[in-house]
């Protein structure tokens, strides 16, 4: 049921590794990256709640619930990754990473709601975290081939390296491969006939979506208004490692910028590395988090997973061995297995059935918004707070990560029944 979400998260994992080098490969500037970046949050902010509220109005007999949305949502994801190589300038990339970002969102929020969908409240926690296990192998993969394609593939083709035509190419074939297994081996659940009832006899319309999203915010249970600002502090911090992850290790191992860019390759391939080491990190804890999560609760989980990932972005900066990086990033790949599944064991019980997609969809928001937010003001605290030095956008992440383990363990949410 999940092998799908694989090829989805190694695209998502050129995205975080790959795009802000190729940024920079084209000439932009470290204040410049953050509203480059913009195309991720503002597409999930506008694609994952319509297409949950969408989905969840949707039944074909033949096509189903929610895999025709992640099946176009893939189907996006190759065109781009096939296309971005190609990229001739700073704007024809940005533009390409828009809709990169669309294709990707739409097919991630429906696959959120299909685990909602099939499982008892028993198998819940496994089945989010064995997305988690398929978001660190995803990304573990697509961040290899960052370190292991230079090696073997060298030389520029156009105004990139040769090796990211390689790494985009192959994105494509596992965004699409991946998702139609998927599709091939999952049977989703029909509604019962009182639910396929009241789908013919809703009104549709063009606003009915944007309609549904707004009545699902205004009935929208305690819980959530709680998690949306940890996802706040949460979110904003990775949005700043991902776009200064490279530039700090260069800076912190080889003393370099992007204008040697020579060297700066080795630091981009090294970041790679470090950056499929905490995702292998992720799917080797995924499913120890769920036996924790039973056992104490999903809350305090969160909590101690982002409590370490922030230690490891406070130290990251301040490292000049570059094996020593792995061991500080581990602390992020523990955290990122919980973040990546935990939470959502926090309101699925608080959330009817029938609007599993229409909520996952605002879940997603609660993502997006605070990254909109970092790409309109990262730039500006960047360059005027933090000496326009990745390495302080790296330690700003860490404290930002304090601030989401403090208000994590101020949720109050009843533990998830997983024997109801």
């Amino acid at each position: 049921m999940n092998v799908g979400f694989f090829g989805i998260q190694y695209s998502f994992g050129l995205q975080q590794s790959a795009v802000t080098p190729i940024y920079d490969f084209l000439g932009a500037t470290p204040d410049q990256i953050p509203i480059l970046h913009l195309a991720g949050p503002v597409t999930g902010l506008l694609v994952q709640p319509i297409i949950g509220a969408m989905s969840d109005k949707t039944w074909s007999p033949k096509f189903g619930r929610r895999k025709p949305y992640f099946l176009i949502g893939a189907l996006l994801c190759s065109v781009s990754l096939l296309l971005f190589p190609f990229s001739s300038s700073l704007w024809m990339a940005a533009g390409l990473l828009w809709i990169l970002d669309a294709g990707n969102n739409t097919a991630m929020e429906p696959y959120r709601a299909l685990i909602a969908d099939k499982l008892i409240p028993e198998q819940q926690p496994t089945g989010f975290q064995m997305q988690s296990f398929f978001t660190g192998l995803g990304q573990v993969l697509a961040n290899l081939s960052i370190v292991v394609f230079p090696i073997f593939i060298i030389g520029k083709t156009g105004s990139l390296p040769t090796w990211v035509y390689a790494s985009f190419f192959l994105g494509a074939a596992f965004s699409i491969g991946s998702v139609l297994w998927s599709n091939s081996k999952t049977e989703e659940i029909p509604p019962t006939d009182k639910e396929l009832a009241l789908m013919r006899a809703e009104r549709r319309s063009f606003l009915g979506p944007l309609i549904e999203i707004v009545s699902a915010i205004k009935d929208m249970p305690k819980v959530m208004w709680q998690l949306a600002l940890v996802y706040f502090f949460q979110w904003y911090a990775l949005f700043c490692y991902w776009q200064n992850a490279s530039k700090s290790v260069a800076l912190s191992v080889w003393n370099v910028t992007p204008a040697n860019e020579e060297v700066y390759n080795e630091a981009v391939s090294w970041t790679g590395l470090i950056n499929g080491w905490y995702n292998v990190v992720t799917f080797l804890v995924a499913f120890a988090l769920v036996g924790f999560a039973k056992k104490y609760s999903p809350k305090l989980v969160h909590a101690v997973c982002l409590l370490l990932a922030a230690a490891g972005f406070l130290v990251f900066p301040h490292i000049s061995d570059k094996s020593f990086l792995l061991f500080a990033i581990t602390g992020f790949g523990i955290g990122w297995a919980s973040m990546m599944g935990i939470p959502y064991l926090m309101v699925i019980s608080n959330i009817p059935k029938e609007r599993y997609g229409v909520y996952m969809g605002i879940i997603n928001m609660m993502i997006v918004i605070p990254m909109i937010f970092q790409t309109l003001t990262f730039g500006f605290v960047l360059k005027n707070f933090l000496g326009n030095d990745p390495r302080n956008a790296i330690t700003f992440a860490g404290a930002l990560l304090i601030l989401a383990t403090i208000v994590t363990l101020f949720i109050q949410s009843r533990k998830p029944s997983l024997h109801e």
